[in-house]
C-alpha cells in the first residue's frame, strides 16, 4: 500500500482478503479502523485495570479512575478546552440530544432555532422535537455548489434565535463550514452556538473558540471504539443545566424528597461509565496526535484532490459538493448514470433520459470488487430532497488510505461508465 498516512500495518482489519485480495475500506465517514495501538489499551486495561471508576477507594479502582480521568484530559488537550468541560457521551447523537433535553426544554414557544439543510439527522432530529411546544424550526440552505448560504443565514438570525446548531463538515457534501464567522454572528445575536463537529475534529486540527459553547463529536470517526463521544461545554453553561440522565455517580448528597447534583462534567454522567471507550478514544487521539493533525488534513485533500480529477474524466458521474479541496473534506457522495438505458432510450425513441443507478447497485457493484462505500440517504434525508435525488454512494477517506485505493476505487468505477 503506498501514501498512506498512517501505517496500514497498524490496522489489524486490512490483513483480512476476500476472495484472495485486499479490501479497499471508503468507509470513514460512517465509522474508522482501529489501530492495534488503540486495540492494545482497551485489552490492558481490562486485563489490568478493571474496576468500577469514582466509587472505591483500592488501588484497582483507582488505577481505573486514574486512566478515565486521563482521557478526559487527553480529550481536553486535543480540542483546546477545560478538562471539566469535557463531557463523556455515547456518541454526537446523544451529546445533541442532550441539549436538546437541557437548553432546549428552557426554550418557549415563539422562540426560533436556526440549523441548516444539510445536517445529518442527528441534528435535526432532537431539535424538531421541540416544535411541539411551538418552538420554531427554520434551515439555512446552500449553493448548488454545497457552500452554506451565509445570507440566507443573516437573513434567517433574528432576535428570538435561541440556538444556532451547525454542522462543521457536511456527511454528505463535504462542505467545511465557516464556523468562525457564523459563532460569530451568534454571539452578536445572543444565540447559544452549537458544533456538530463529528466530521471535523477527526479530520483536521480544531481548537475551541470563545464564540463556540457546545461542540460534539464520536469516539468511533477517529480510530477509537464505538460508545463512546465527546460534549463539549463552557464550564458556565454547563453548570446551569440540569443533568439529561440521573442516576449513579452523579450526586452529591440525596434525600428521600432532594438531590444535590455534582459539579460538570460528572453531574451528565449517571451509571457506570464507557471507560473502556474512554482509553480507547485517548488511544486514538494518542495516534493521531503523532501523525500531526496539519499532516491528516493534509493527506485527506490530496486523496480528495485526485479522486475528484479523476471522476471529472468519468462522463456519467456526477458529484456533490464543492470542487475546491480547501473547502470541503475527505468524504465524496456521487451517483452514476446508466448509460446502457440512456442509449437505448435515445435510439429508440430520440429522446434524453437521465437514469441514474440506484446508490446500493453502486454500492453492491464495488463491493463485487472489494471496495467498500456507503449508500443511501447517509441520514440527511432533507439534504437529499434538496438535491432532488433518493440517495447517493459516498466514498470517505482516513489515515490508512492511499492514492492505491483511490485508483481501486475509480478504476472499478470506470466500469459502470463505460459509454462504448
Amino acid at each position: 500500500m503506498t501514501n498512506t498516512c498512517g501505517k496500514k500495518e497498524d490496522f489489524p482489519i486490512f490483513k483480512k482478503k476476500v476472495n484472495g485480495k485486499d479490501i479497499v475500506y471508503l468507509d470513514s465517514t460512517a465509522t474508522t479502523q482501529k489501530p492495534k495501538q488503540v486495540l492494545d489499551a482497551i485489552i490492558s486495561y481490562y486485563e489490568g485495570a478493571n474496576a468500577n471508576v469514582h466509587r472505591s477507594v483500592y488501588k484497582l479502582a483507582d488505577e481505573a479512575t486514574e486512566l478515565y480521568e486521563n482521557s478526559r484530559t487527553n480529550v481536553s488537550d486535543f480540542i483546546g478546552s477545560k478538562s471539566n468541560e469535557v463531557v463523556f457521551t455515547r456518541n454526537t447523537t446523544e451529546s445533541l440530544n442532550l441539549l436538546s433535553f437541557t437548553i432546549g426544554e428552557s426554550l418557549k414557544k415563539g422562540d426560533h432555532i436556526l440549523i441548516t439543510s444539510m445536517e445529518h439527522h442527528s441534528n435535526i432530529l432532537p431539535w424538531m422535537r421541540l416544535e411541539e411546544k411551538g418552538v420554531k424550526l427554520d434551515y439555512v440552505g446552500f449553493d448548488e455548489k454545497g457552500h452554506l448560504d451565509i445570507g440566507d443565514l443573516k437573513s434567517k438570525l433574528k432576535k428570538e434565535t435561541k440556538i444556532v446548531s451547525i454542522t462543521h463538515q457536511s456527511n454528505v457534501l463535504g462542505t467545511i463550514n465557516p464556523i468562525e464567522e457564523i459563532g460569530k454572528m451568534a454571539k452578536e445575536n445572543d444565540s447559544i452556538f452549537i458544533i456538530d463537529a463529528a466530521q471535523s475534529v477527526p479530520h483536521m486540527p480544531f481548537r475551541m473558540r470563545e464564540q463556540y459553547d457546545f461542540v460534539a463529536f464520536s469516539g468511533h470517526k477517529m480510530l477509537g471504539p464505538m460508545g463512546i463521544g465527546v460534549l463539549y461545554g463552557k464550564y458556565h453553561l454547563l453548570e446551569e443545566m440540569s443533568p439529561f440522565n440521573r442516576g449513579g455517580e452523579m450526586i452529591r448528597n440525596v434525600d428521600f424528597h432532594s438531590v444535590i447534583f455534582e459539579d460538570p462534567p460528572i453531574k451528565f454522567e449517571a451509571g457506570t461509565p464507557n471507560v473502556e471507550g474512554a482509553v480507547g478514544l485517548s488511544a486514538a487521539i494518542d495516534y493521531l496526535k503523532t501523525i500531526g493533525m496539519e499532516n491528516v488534513r493534509s493527506h485527506e485533500k490530496n486523496l480528495t484532490s485526485v479522486t475528484l480529477r479523476s471522476l471529472e474524466d468519468l462522463k456519467n458521474v456526477t458529484y456533490y459538493g464543492p470542487t475546491d479541496v480547501e473547502e470541503r473534506g475527505g468524504v465524496i457522495a456521487f451517483n452514476v448514470r446508466d448509460v446502457s438505458n440512456l442509449k437505448k432510450n435515445l435510439e429508440g425513441r430520440n429522446v434524453i433520459v437521465d437514469h441514474l443507478y440506484h446508490s446500493h447497485d453502486i454500492a453492491t457493484f464495488l463491493d463485487d470488487k472489494n471496495v467498500y462505500v456507503r449508500s443511501g440517504h447517509h441520514c440527511a434525508e432533507p439534504l437529499m430532497r434538496t438535491l432532488g435525488v433518493s440517495g447517493t454512494a459516498r466514498a470517505s477517506f482516513y489515515v490508512y488510505n492511499g492514492i492505491d485505493d483511490v485508483q481501486a476505487f475509480v478504476n472499478s468505477l470506470s466500469e459502470l461508465n463505460d459509454v462504448q
